[in-house]
């Protein structure tokens, strides 16, 4: 019989690193199998410590054999740009908070260049007239200034709220002008706003 295994506070430690260190050995995330047997421990023990760890915000669970995500980022992988998803916004949190980030990626110099760069996933149908839908993928160039005309991140309302919207500074009338790319939608004016990035690329899904 299998001598009965205990909840350790240092296992979901060694759980998480070692989830990180495959993830950026081998650009995904190991099976259940293979942490219980990097661990030493059966699948029901590796379970109960996912479980944990799930509800202490540590990783995430996608479903799959291999849905473990951590928080940690790939941003050390040595060979091509680690990108962080951006998902759904945290109200009043950094763009690029931790509770924000879904997962990341590698995306090739030689296409999208060289900066720093996120994705964000567009939510809401107030850019569809530019092409972007809602669920797209937003790839954002990091920088605070942008010209006239071009999308960006902006935060608004005191910083607690970003929004994908079209640039349009009007210095006459001591405002911005925030044109989201929808004909339905009317033009959203501001006394100021901050300039979280610029977007230079849409990846989207094909729909058969």
């Amino acid at each position: 019989m299998e001598p009965k295994q205990h909840y350790s506070r240092n296992r979901p430690d060694e759980i998480e690193a070692f989830i990180s260190d495959y993830r950026r050995s081998n650009g995904v995330s190991p099976t259940m199998q293979e942490i219980a047997d990097h661990c030493g421990l059966s699948k029901s023990t590796v379970f109960t410590h996912l479980k944990h760890m799930e509800q202490d915000g540590r990783i995430i669970t996608q479903g799959g054999k291999r849905g473990y995500l951590t928080r940690a980022p790939l941003i050390e992988v040595p060979e091509g740009n680690a990108v962080p998803i951006i998902g759904r916004i945290a109200c009043g949190s950094p763009i690029l908070a931790q509770e924000n980030i879904e997962d990341y990626v590698k995306l090739p110099e030689k296409i999208f260049g060289k900066g720093e760069f996120y994705l964000l996933r567009a939510v809401g149908e107030s850019m569809i007239d530019a092409g972007i839908d809602d669920g797209d993928l937003v790839l954002i160039r990091q920088q605070s200034t942008a010209d006239p005309g071009q999308i960006i991140v902006a935060l608004v309302n005191d910083d607690e709220e970003a929004t994908l919207k079209r640039y349009y500074p009007e210095p006459e009338k001591r405002r911005i002008r925030l044109h989201p790319e929808n004909e339905t939608m009317e033009d959203i004016y501001v006394d100021y706003c901050t300039i979280q990035g610029v977007a230079v690329h849409i990846l989207k899904k094909i729909h058969y």
